[in-house]
């Protein structure tokens, strides 16, 4: 089995998972059974990765993101600090998948910002933008941008509400003007159209 202690500060690997050279991975991180990490990742201090997890290669993760069980988290996609990624959510990284036709070089960037929940199961389409604490329920499949804080359900998924950055629902209008002081932080948030900002 291998031995990273010397590679890697305050980092714990089971012994089932592997990791390959040019990866970086910050202290207090927990890497759990059967994950792999490929070359040239970048990942932040304090993640977890759940079982069967696999990273890149090229692939940045921030600080405090958690993986559950079941991910790949494929080339080109970056997870901002504080993301949360269900067991067994997907990314692409094209939109035309073939096994006979070769197209690497028609990958994709998909960014999920800060703060931002993606369900259990649901899917992301490479080429999208995931705004902060935005909530992707489980089973969705997200074809387009997200707006921060929305929440987001369905086949395609569609907007049904706001949500705040401490995971409840957000009770204004889709667009509009209004604002609204969660009772769990005190944090106001206001609406502006069709954008939520929070103080």
């Amino acid at each position: 089995m291998p031995d990273y202690s010397d590679r890697f500060h305050d980092v714990f690997v089971h012994e089932t998972s592997y990791i390959d050279d040019e990866v970086e991975i910050g202290a207090g991180t927990k890497i759990w059974h059967f994950s792999h990490i490929l070359g040239n990742c970048q990942i932040g201090e304090n993640c977890s990765m759940g079982q069967n997890v696999v990273i890149g290669p090229n692939v940045s993760v921030g600080n405090n993101v958690k993986i559950q069980n079941n991910v790949s988290v494929y080339d080109g996609v970056t997870l901002e600090d504080g993301v949360f990624c269900g067991p067994s959510c997907v990314f692409t990284n094209v939109h035309n998948p073939r096994a006979l036709i070769e197209r690497k070089d028609e990958y994709q960037e998909t960014l999920v910002k800060r703060g931002a929940t993606l369900g259990a199961n649901c899917t992301i389409v490479c080429g999208t933008i995931i705004g902060k604490f935005a909530f992707i329920g489980a089973g969705a499949v997200e074809t387009n941008d997200v707006r921060p804080y929305a929440l987001m359900v369905g086949v395609p998924a569609q907007q049904i509400g706001w949500i705040s950055e401490h995971g409840n629902r957000v009770p204004l209008p889709l667009t509009g003007v209004g604002k609204y002081r969660c009772p769990d932080t005190s944090s106001m948030y206001y609406l502006r159209g069709n954008q939520l900002e929070c103080n």
